[in-house]
């Protein structure tokens, strides 16, 4: 397990309704922000963030970011199989609702995400997900202050 002593936080990018809260967090905090994509998409000109286009392809941009999870790196995502992935790294995972993925809660969340898929296949009417509220982008920059303030208890560096 890869162990990093700055803390590093990267988007996976191409659905992820939170993106300026991230840059405007991670700028208060000096954090470098890595947003990743299959596709050019337009990021602000700072110096923190940085921009990764992968290569198309499924999966791409999910093993891009494994390659790079570890301690001390945080991963903004809705995609539940990438969540999983990343916590096995020891790094952190955060829905952009602001739930965070651990070792307790992605076992079931990757479940109920399978059966779901399951029941689509075939053919049951599930609904989508619900619209994201104003109450999901509060508890996501609560969620993400709060697990930066921890990474610097533990010692990790902005």
């Amino acid at each position: 397990m890869t162990i990093t002593s700055t803390i590093v936080i990267y988007i996976d990018a191409d659905a992820c309704p939170v993106k300026d809260e991230v840059y405007r967090v991670a700028e208060r905090h000096g954090i470098q922000v890595v947003v990743v994509s299959n596709s050019p998409i337009a990021v602000p000109r700072a110096a923190f963030i940085e921009r990764a286009v992968v290569a198309a392809g499924m999966d791409k941009a999910d093993d891009y970011i494994v390659e790079r999870a570890a301690k001390g790196v945080i991963v903004i995502t809705a995609d539940v199989p990438l969540a999983a992935r990343v916590v096995k790294t020891g790094a952190i995972a955060i829905a952009p609702n602001g739930k965070p993925f651990t070792d307790d809660t992605v076992g079931m969340a990757l479940a109920t995400r399978n059966l779901m898929d399951q029941l689509r296949s075939a053919g049951a009417v599930t609904g989508g997900p619900k619209a994201f509220s104003r109450q999901d982008r509060s508890a996501f920059l609560q969620s993400l202050d709060r697990e930066i303030v921890r990474l610097k208890r533990q010692g990790f560096n902005a």
